[in-house]
């Protein structure tokens, strides 16, 4: 028994060694089947979106003055006023006491002028002396007109037309010349202020033809307005200023955007998103579910002789699913669009 067992050992053996010797391999992983697409240029619209405060384009403070307080209030916050129109009235002791002075003191600098001039005239008194008299009633005249002038301002006047804000004082309420009585905008037009990075910045002028600021202005195209509610403003606008200097506390440097608002329905002081559209004619779209983040960079497989290959690209941000290729990708190549997940690179596979 023993015998036939190590006989059936030595047999295996044999057959395992020439099994070996006949070169026999294992089979080969079968090669996988991945969806890909051929990049193909298109026409698209990139939209870049940035937070903005609105300001009538003619925003103005009122402050009284002079100190006193205010005796009347002739308009309601949100009135539309006309440049001039009364809007309140300050009611001014000191002013008034100053008025009465100066034409006691005018009235009384008069009649030395008058009583003067005959007796210089007689040789009585000096020329000189009759021009000091003289002098002194035109410093009188002159405080007078000042003190009529100041009791003018008595009354606040709306420096230019447009709307009235916030009213937080009221008859009654003691105010100087540094007091906020409201403020005025003129909002047939209305400004949007938003920033940029200051990278930012860069980059978004190098999109424009000219050689200058102003003629990059120039050539911006007409911008968007996104209201606190999420709809579109009805009317285009155009960037208008960008300012030349720097936010060093924030890094960033200030725009401005005018939009027309003749029905009103834009309000100084509320918020807005600008939406600045940028058209591109041949731009290379791909599926955001095509890439993957690798240390930072945005990833995709490109197929290159049967295998799918890395490639870091650069990219923007389409519709939310779709990227829009900056850099990394030309037309006519093919990438992997789905499964990448189950993808190593210089993996071998087919295109679907």
């Amino acid at each position: 028994m023993r015998r036939m067992l190590k006989a059936q050992a030595i047999f295996l053996l044999l057959c395992g060694l020439s099994a070996c010797q006949s070169g026999g391999e294992p089979p080969q992983a079968q090669v996988r089947s991945f969806p890909t697409m051929v990049l193909t240029p298109q026409r698209v619209e990139l939209r870049s979106e940035f937070p903005a405060t609105l300001k009538g384009k003619d925003e103005v403070e009122v402050k009284p003055r002079l100190e006193g307080t205010i005796e009347a209030v002739y308009v309601n916050e949100g009135a539309h006023v006309r440049k001039g129109q009364p809007l309140f009235r300050i009611n001014s002791p000191a002013s008034a006491k100053d008025l009465q002075q100066a034409k006691a003191q005018y009235a009384t600098a008069s009649l030395d002028v008058e009583r003067m001039r005959p007796l210089a005239d007689k040789g009585i008194v000096s020329k000189v002396s009759l021009e000091t008299y003289v002098n002194t009633l035109s410093s009188a005249e002159a405080a007078l007109r000042q003190a009529k002038t100041s009791m003018g301002w008595v009354t606040v006047t709306s420096p230019v037309d447009g709307l009235v804000g916030t009213i937080d004082l009221r008859v009654g309420s003691l105010v100087n010349t540094a007091s906020t009585l409201t403020t005025v905008s003129n909002t047939a037009s209305v400004i949007a202020r938003f920033s940029l990075s200051e990278k930012d910045l860069y980059l978004f002028l190098a999109k424009w033809k000219g050689a200058t600021k102003a003629e990059k202005i120039r050539n911006i195209p007409e911008v968007n307005l996104k209201l606190s509610n999420g709809s579109q403003y009805g009317r285009t606008g155009r960037v208008a200023t960008i300012s030349g200097k720097l936010d060093q506390s924030t890094g960033s440097v200030g725009l401005q955007a005018v939009f027309p608002n003749p029905d009103g329905l834009l309000f100084s002081g509320s918020s807005a998103t600008v939406v600045l559209p940028d058209h591109r004619d041949k731009a290379i779209v791909i599926p955001q579910k095509a890439t993957f983040t690798l240390q930072d960079k945005v990833v995709v497989y490109v197929v290159e002789n049967d295998k799918a290959i890395q490639r870091n690209i650069a990219v923007e941000s389409l519709d939310g699913a779709s990227y829009v290729v900056d850099s990394g990708l030309v037309a006519g190549e093919r990438i992997v669009t789905e499964g990448i997940v189950n993808l190593s690179n210089g993996q071998k596979i087919k295109a679907k």
